[in-house]
């Protein structure tokens, strides 16, 4: 059996590590893990063309919303959300699901926030709305956007809107300060300086997507004025456990891959 991550650029992801390190630990020694650079616009002739010992696949930008596109069948959350980060052999074809959610729901719930009322996402794409999901079902009742270009967060705003959440839009160039306690970073390194400028304050807990140079810019920040911070590798680390399961039907090996990761 075989399964990859899909993306460009893929060759930073650490989801091969992962998964490899799961299928060891299973005794899945017929099972392999790659990495593939596809855009996209790839997909559809991709999967067109893949043999029956495919599995599924783990899907990272800019492939998200094209995974939704191409299913064949699309699980109840990446519908909602317009973005699927997994793909699934099905005997109906490929089914796209969405671990994201799972993903920083777990990172927050083991970074001490077990409930939030008022939260703030900076960014609006498809992780964005993973990430308010997550967030509602911690309890938010109001999150505040927070984005570069508000005509850019209507996706985001309509998700909020179906899970019932009062959404607050703010221009980033315009927001000083945060109030939310528990906020959610989305942002790509090439926007990490802005978001690092804005005023963090003792207490708050910030969750930084971004995994690759920890800490980064905007942790560093969050740190040095008393808040708590949570690396994107938990998020990372979750998503990947509840794809295992998903792509092999056995349980995650959690001590086999939080060891690799560690490594």
């Amino acid at each position: 059996m075989r399964a990859a991550v899909l993306g460009r650029p893929v060759g930073h992801s650490l989801s091969p590590l992962l998964h490899r390190a799961a299928y060891a630990a299973l005794g899945l020694d017929d099972w392999s893990y790659d990495a593939l650079d596809v855009g996209a616009e790839d997909l559809p002739v991709l999967l067109a063309g893949l043999g029956p010992e495919w599995r599924g696949f783990s899907v990272t930008m800019p492939c998200k919303q094209a995974a939704v596109a191409v299913a064949d069948e699309v699980d109840q959350l990446p519908r909602l959300l317009g973005a699927a980060n997994t793909l699934l052999r099905t005997d109906a074809g490929w089914r796209a699901e969405n671990t994201d959610v799972t993903g920083v729901g777990m990172a927050l719930q083991l970074g001490g926030v077990e409930r939030v009322e008022h939260a703030a996402v900076l960014g609006a794409g498809g992780t964005a709305a993973a990430a308010a999901t997550a967030l509602a079902s911690l309890g938010a009742q109001q999150v505040d956007v927070v984005v570069r270009e508000p005509a850019r967060a209507g996706d985001l705003l309509r998700v909020l809107g179906a899970l019932g959440v009062s959404a607050d839009v703010q221009r980033l160039d315009r927001a000083s300060s945060l109030t939310a306690p528990v906020v959610v970073s989305t942002v790509p390194a090439s926007g990490q300086a802005a978001v690092a400028d804005l005023t963090w304050w003792r207490g708050q807990t910030v969750l930084d997507v971004l995994y690759a140079g920890w800490p980064t810019p905007l942790a560093q920040r969050v740190q040095a004025a008393g808040g708590r911070t949570i690396s994107g590798l938990e998020v990372l680390f979750w998503q990947a456990t509840a794809q295992v399961e998903l792509m092999t039907g056995r349980p995650a090996p959690i001590e086999a891959m939080r060891a690799a990761l560690d490594a």
